[in-house]
C-alpha cells in the first residue's frame, strides 16, 4: 500500500499518544523529525517479531528484509527510502514525508495524496462503546441510508469544495480511504457495512466536520463531537391498531422509557427499525397509553412480581446454571447484561438446581443469583471480581484473548487489570494452571494499556515486549487486538 506506513502511524497518533508509542525496552522502534518518518530495525529480531513490526506499523515484510540488507537508497512501491546503519544489527529505515505543508510542523499536518491530515490531537478516538437501542435522528431527510447491507451518506451543498472524504471508525479515520462524489445538490458515497454504530465526520477541503443534519453525536474526546448513524439489524412490528394516535417502544434496552422511542405508522400498524447488540432484551409496547406485550411474539417471561413481558434475542445462548439450592422457593439471575435488575429474569428449576439460557453477545459480564431474596456468587465459577460482600462472579462469553503470567508459583493472589476494566484495583483474579496464571477476555479491536497486580504489586507483563510510559514513570504493557 503506498501510503500505508504513513496511516499507520496516523492512526497511532489518532489515539493520543505519540508514534513511539509502544516502546521496545531498549529503544523506540518509530518517530518523526524535520518531515522525515524513521524506522529502527533490528536484524536480530524473530520472525515472529518482524512479523509484528510489520503488522503494527503495516511496513511489508518484503521492505523490512529489503532495508535490512543496507543498500541505500532504494525505491519500493515507487517510494524512496534511505538507509543508515546505527551499528552492527540496528538500520534506519526513513523516507520524507510528502511536502506541502506550507512550514508547518510536520506532526501537525500532513499531505496524503491532496487529503490534508490535520492536527491529530483532533481527531477522534477509533473505538467507543455501543448504546443498547440505537435509533438513528436526523432534522430533516436523513443524510445516511441503510438497506441490504450498504450505507449510502450525502452532504447537501459545498459546491465550491473541491474534495469531500468521509472518515469514521468504519475506516479507520482514514484521510483519503472513502472518497465522495459530486452531484448536483451535494456528495455522496455507500458502504459495504455490517450492522452496528458508527461514529463518522466529513472532510472537506482538509476542515473535519461534523454531519450538519445529524441530530446524533458523540464527544470525541478532544472538545468536538462525531456523528452517529447506525445501521438497523432488527424491525419491531405492531400489526393493527390503525386508529391509535400513538405507540411507544419500552424495553429493558432503554430503561422502559415511557416517552420514547416512538413507532412509525405503516401500511397496516406500526414499526420501528432499530439496532440492537447481541444479547436478550424485555419489552413492550404502550399504545395510547396503555402497555400491551407483543402479540406475534409467543415467547414471554414472567418477572419476580410475576408480570409477564415479551422476550427476545440477537445471538448465541449461554446456559447459566446454579448447583443445589433445591430447596429455595425462588432464583433469580441479575447481573451486568440486564443492569443489574433483581426481579426480571427468574430461573427454572431443575432435578439438580436452577438453570436459564440466555442470549448473549461476545463480552465481559459480571454476575450474582438471588436466592430467596440473599445474592450470592456462582459457587461454581471460580473467577470473579471484587472482594467482600462486592464479590461478583465474572463470565467471558467468547474471549478472544488470554492473559498469561508465568512463574509466581508462591503467589497467593494474581489480578490483571487494565484500561479494559478502567484499571480496577481489584481486577479479573487469575486461574493458576500448571506453571502459568490465566485469564481469558473478551476485547473489542483496539488498543488497550494493562499490568498485573501480584500479591498487591503492580507488574508489566514479562512476556510482552510492548509499553508505554504512564503518568507514575512505572510503564504500562501495551495490547493490541485486531480487527478479525
Amino acid at each position: 500500500m503506498k501510503y500505508g506506513f504513513i496511516i499507520s502511524v496516523l492512526i497511532v497518533l489518532m489515539l493520543g499518544i505519540k508514534p513511539s508509542y509502544a516502546q521496545q525496552k531498549t529503544d523506540n522502534i518509530c518517530y518523526i523529525n524535520n518531515g522525515r518518518i524513521y524506522f529502527n530495525l533490528d536484524k536480530r529480531w524473530s520472525a515472529e517479531k518482524k512479523k509484528s513490526i510489520s503488522t503494527l506499523f503495516n511496513l511489508d515484510s518484503l521492505l523490512i528484509e529489503k532495508a535490512l540488507k543496507g543498500q541505500s537508497p532504494f525505491t519500493y512501491n515507487n517510494i524512496t527510502w534511505e538507509v543508515t546503519r546505527l551499528d552492527a544489527n540496528i538500520y534506519e529505515l526513513s523516507k520524507q514525508v510528502e511536502g506541502g505543508n506550507g512550514g508547518a510542523n510536520p506532526a501537525d499536518v500532513f499531505l496524503l495524496d491532496d487529503a490534508f491530515f490535520v492536527k491529530p490531537s483532533l481527531i477522534p478516538p477509533i473505538f467507543a462503546p455501543a448504546k443498547r437501542l440505537g435509533l438513528n435522528e436526523f432534522k430533516k431527510e436523513p443524510t445516511v441510508t441503510y438497506k441490504n447491507g450498504v450505507a449510502h451518506f450525502f452532504i447537501a451543498g459545498y459546491q465550491t469544495a473541491q474534495r469531500i472524504y468521509l472518515s469514521g471508525t468504519f475506516n479507520y479515520w482514514s484521510t483519503m480511504q472513502s472518497p465522495m462524489r459530486r452531484t448536483n445538490n451535494g456528495w455522496e458515497t455507500s458502504l459495504t457495512l455490517a450492522p452496528g454504530e458508527y461514529q463518522y465526520k466529513f472532510i472537506v477541503d482538509g476542515k473535519w466536520i461534523t454531519d450538519p443534519q445529524n441530530k446524533q453525536k458523540r464527544p470525541d474526546g478532544h472538545a468536538g463531537f462525531n456523528s452517529v448513524f447506525y445501521c438497523y439489524n432488527y424491525v419491531f412490528k405492531l400489526d393493527g391498531y390503525t386508529t391509535a394516535k400513538s405507540v411507544i417502544l419500552s424495553g429493558s434496552f432503554n430503561n422502559w422509557s415511557k416517552n420514547k422511542p416512538y413507532m412509525e405508522r405503516s401500511p397496516g400498524g406500526w414499526r420501528l427499525p432499530v439496532y440492537l447488540p447481541e444479547g436478550t432484551y424485555a419489552y413492550k409496547f404502550i399504545v395510547d397509553g396503555k402497555w400491551m406485550n407483543d402479540p406475534a411474539n409467543k415467547t414471554m417471561r414472567a418477572d419476580a412480581s410475576g408480570n409477564l413481558n415479551s422476550f427476545m434475542g440477537i445471538g448465541d445462548t449461554l446456559l447459566f446454571r446454579l448447583k443445589g439450592f433445591t430447596n429455595a422457593k425462588k432464583v433469580v439471575l441479575a447481573g451486568s447484561f440486564n443492569n443489574w435488575n433483581g426481579n426480571e429474569l427468574v430461573m427454572n428449576k431443575t432435578a439438580s438446581g436452577w438453570e436459564l439460557p440466555y442470549i448473549l453477545g461476545a463480552g465481559n459480564y459480571e454476575y450474582k443469583f438471588i436466592v430467596d431474596g440473599r445474592w450470592i456468587p456462582d459457587p461454581g465459577n471460580p473467577n470473579t471480581t471484587g472482594s467482600g460482600d462486592y464479590t461478583n462472579s465474572c463470565i467471558s462469553f467468547k474471549p478472544n484473548h488470554t492473559f498469561r503470567l508465568s512463574g509466581f508459583n508462591d503467589a497467593k493472589n494474581v489480578l490483571v487489570s487494565g484500561s479494559f476494566n478502567n484499571w480496577n484495583k481489584e481486577g479479573y483474579k487469575m486461574v493458576k494452571k500448571g506453571n502459568s496464571w490465566t485469564y481469558s477476555l473478551y476485547l473489542a479491536p483496539g488498543k488497550y494499556t494493562y499490568k498485573f497486580l501480584v500479591d498487591g504489586q503492580w507488574l508489566l507483563d514479562p512476556g510482552n515486549e510492548l509499553w508505554e510510559e504512564n503518568q507514575t514513570g512505572t510503564g504500562n504493557s501495551v495490547l493490541w487486538i485486531e480487527t478479525r
